[in-house]
Parts: C-alpha cells; sequence; structure tokens
C-alpha cells in the first residue's frame, strides 16, 4: 500500500490500487496532458470532449464529460499539490486560485471531494494509487454508489491501452 503522510478513513475515503505495466511518465503525460486525459479519462461509452489544465498548485484542472444520450457534464476544480511523475492532488470543492465552490450551485449528483493520484515506479511499470477524500460517509457512499472502483478501473485501464499506442 502507498505511504500516506495521512491515515484514510474507510468511511471517508475510497482507495484504489494497482501496479500496472506502463511506466510512471507515461501515466504521468496521461494526466496532465489535455489531449491525452480526453482519449481516457471518463470510462466508455461516455467520452471526455474537453479539457483545461493549468499544472500549478491554484491551477485549474477542467473537463467536460459526455454521456452517451449526448448531455454535457462540465467539472471544475483546483491543483492542490503537483510533484512529476509522483503526485497529483486536486478538489472539485475550490475554483482555480483556491477560490471556494458554492455548494448551493451544485447539483444533486455533485458532492466535494479531493483526488490523490500517486505514481510510484515498480518492477513491472508503475504502481498506480487513487484516493476520493470526501467531507462525509454520504458523499463517500454516494461516490462509491457512481461505480467508483467500476469507474476508475475502466479509466485506468483505458490509460494503459492509449498509452502504449503512442
Amino acid at each position: 500500500m502507498t505511504q500516506l503522510m495521512y491515515p484514510t478513513n474507510p468511511k471517508f475515503d475510497l482507495l484504489f490500487e494497482r501496479i500496472i505495466d506502463v511506466s510512471p511518465e507515461l501515466v504521468w503525460a496521461a494526466w496532465t496532458t489535455p489531449e491525452h486525459l480526453k482519449q481516457w479519462f471518463t470510462p466508455a461509452p461516455w467520452k471526455t470532449v474537453d479539457c483545461e489544465i493549468d499544472l500549478r498548485p491554484g491551477g485549474l484542472f477542467r473537463t467536460v464529460m459526455r454521456s452517451p444520450e449526448g448531455e454535457e457534464f462540465p467539472s471544475i476544480g483546483c491543483y492542490l499539490e503537483i510533484t512529476p511523475n509522483k503526485k497529483l492532488v486536486w478538489t472539485n470543492a475550490l475554483q482555480p486560485g483556491y477560490r471556494p465552490v458554492n455548494q448551493l450551485a451544485m447539483s444533486d449528483n455533485d458532492f466535494p471531494f479531493t483526488a490523490i493520484v500517486s505514481i510510484e515506479p515498480h518492477e513491472q511499470g508503475a504502481k498506480y494509487t487513487a484516493i476520493s477524500i470526501h467531507r462525509n460517509e454520504e458523499d463517500c457512499q454516494k461516490h462509491q454508489d457512481m461505480g467508483f472502483y467500476d469507474g476508475w478501473g475502466k479509466a485506468l485501464d483505458q490509460l494503459i491501452e492509449y498509452m502504449k499506442k503512442i
């Protein structure tokens, strides 16, 4: 398990880990290059149709996902921590520049969370860890019920397949 600077809480946090046969540098490029991210980020048949990245603490992380029915779901977040080829942390609870999100403007399906993606070198390629941190048990359960594990797993499979081709 990835060494964390704080303990995870299974009531509030979702943890996804896998050993993958892609280098940390390729995983990093997949997460930090908009054209790459659009190819894998949303589990098919959903698509990521737009992405904007300002890769610095306080910078913008914006995606637009499209459902199979054509409905679009924009998401705006803020990067909190960036360690090249090792760690990426962002949240949808803050807008760029660390501006708090107006919770009243969030839809019923939205909830604030912070995501941590850690990438460690491994003899097979990389150890990939994703943690989704929630403010309460209800939000954590909602994220899990939305298909966190299946969705992050499918997206990672797409990342691997795509990055092996480039």
